[in-house]
């Protein structure tokens, strides 16, 4: 089991950087979320950075709407947006207030309330080794594990019952850089990283 201690919650100065220092120091840090007498835990191993200034992929790319205005904030909190007409996407906001930065979490390792997980994913016993690493490998489906929807759109990660543990930082030999998956713009930027060998990820 982990450490659970309030200590280790991730202070804002943590957040308020370059989005692609937070993204790469994300790796390996363990998203909570508690419900009532329910504690969702998860260990963070894959995720994608968008940058609004340069990147034409991220939402604001083209300035502040009312859909995207909390990738405005100042870094520290959960952008969830709708998508696809089908899934939720959860992404932490970064840098300072107005930047609108954030970093997608695209997969996690599940540690703590996996059954609540599995009964948000799938409504039944898992059937497979496989379903249980499907469980969490994809930005969708974390926030359906999670129960993120557009409600948690702006929560403070330092102050709330969303947050995130510190942990050890990866070593730079178990990080793996790649494109990100599913856009159609800035497609070249090597913005995805991930825990190399992970068997929870995405891809």
């Amino acid at each position: 089991m982990f450490d659970t201690s309030k200590k280790l919650v991730l202070p804002k100065k943590f957040y308020i950087r370059p989005v692609l220092a937070v993204a790469k120091d994300l790796l390996g840090k363990v998203l909570i979320k508690t419900e009532s007498k329910k504690m969702f835990a998860g260990r963070i191993v894959e995720v994608e950075a968008y940058d609004g200034s340069i990147d034409e992929a991220s939402h604001s790319y083209n300035g502040k709407t009312k859909r995207n205005e909390v990738m405005f904030n100042t870094g520290g909190c959960l952008y969830v947006y709708f998508t696809y007409g089908a899934h939720f996407c959860s992404n932490i906001v970064t840098g300072k207030e107005g930047y609108g930065n954030a970093v997608l979490i695209r997969a996690v390792e599940p540690l703590a309330g996996i059954d609540y997980m599995i009964v948000n994913r799938f409504n039944r016993e898992l059937k497979s080794e496989k379903e249980l690493c499907n469980l969490t490998s994809g930005p969708g489906k974390v926030s359906k594990a999670f129960g993120f929807d557009s409600s948690y759109s702006g929560m403070d990660l330092t102050n709330s019952s969303v947050y995130l543990l510190d942990q050890p930082r990866l070593n730079s030999n178990k990080i793996g850089i790649s494109k990100r998956i599913g856009i159609t713009r800035s497609v070249d930027l090597p913005w995805r990283f991930f825990e190399i060998g992970n068997p929870y990820l995405s891809r």
